[in-house]
């Protein structure tokens, strides 16, 4: 069983706070593609393709052009403890043990719309690059269409390494489209995360709580290490619960009863 998030467009810098046996991303040679082409961006086309402020276009700008390869534990750090985001506040990788890490290696993979896929131990440096960005490359107008099934191929090699090959859907629409899934040889499991105020059969996704909570889903199955659905079901921390009666083999939702104060701590 694999599960996959999306990554978070802020990061967190800080040193990584032990030793790890760090990997490099397994589609880096694509990356170092991508690379060349957004070196070659003026900050009027990356804040027109993303949208961004005159200042964050200045940035990425810079990041772009500061690319250093090879990536080394001297000039990049670990994915898993670089992304800092409503998931990754959920996951809070920089308290797991290293051997959680290196367990969750094998486990858990981050959808990127620069290195395709990430494990949590592979190497990044600063970078900002949706998967939904319409940036032309020789091979078409947007990074789907770079990408091709390159991910999907990648998520299978690593399924193929596992008893249970189920692909755990953690991640946004945006970036699971680039999975491809018709390619995979292996069933999808979505995990849908839901409040309610009325009873459990009216619940709704909440955007930022689904967000932690799937982060969350991904440190549950680090520190019990599960690697067969069946324990996905058991997950009850924050008070969610399974709802066997709204879910299907391949959706599972979990829902809680919706706390004003606990919603506004969550965005603290």
């Amino acid at each position: 069983m694999l599960a996959v998030l999306s990554p978070a467009k802020s990061l967190d810098w800080s040193p990584t706070p032990m030793t790890l046996e760090v990997t490099e991303p397994p589609l880096m040679d694509e990356a170092a593609k991508l690379m060349r082409t957004t070196r070659s961006l003026t900050q009027k086309r990356i804040r027109e393709l993303m949208g961004l402020s005159a200042d964050l276009a200045k940035l990425n700008y810079e990041r772009y052009r500061s690319f250093d390869l090879p990536f080394t534990a001297d000039n990049a750090e670990p994915a898993g403890l670089v992304f800092n985001g409503d998931v990754y506040r959920g996951l809070d990788a920089r308290s797991l043990s290293k051997d959680q890490l290196e367990w969750a290696q094998g486990h858990i993979a981050i959808l990127s719309g620069l290195f395709g896929l990430l494990r949590p131990l592979d190497l990044i440096q600063p970078y900002r690059l949706e998967m939904g960005t319409r940036l032309k490359t020789r091979r078409g107008s947007n990074l789907y269409q770079f990408w091709g099934e390159r991910i999907g191929k990648q998520v299978q090699t690593l399924l193929d390494a596992h008893d249970e090959q189920t692909l755990v859907n953690l991640a946004s629409n945006e970036y699971f489209k680039a999975v491809k899934v018709k390619s995979l040889r292996a069933p999808v499991v979505e995990c849908v995360f839901e409040d309610w105020k009325q009873s459990p059969d009216d619940g709704t996704v909440i955007g930022f709580l689904a967000k932690f909570a799937r982060g969350l889903m991904a440190r549950y199955i680090i520190a019990n290490r599960i690697d067969r659905v069946e324990g996905l079901k058991d997950f009850n921390w924050q008070r969610y619960e399974f709802q066997p009666k709204r879910s299907t083999v391949n959706r599972l939702v979990f829902a809680r009863e919706f706390i004003p104060v606990e919603a506004s701590r969550s965005q603290d």
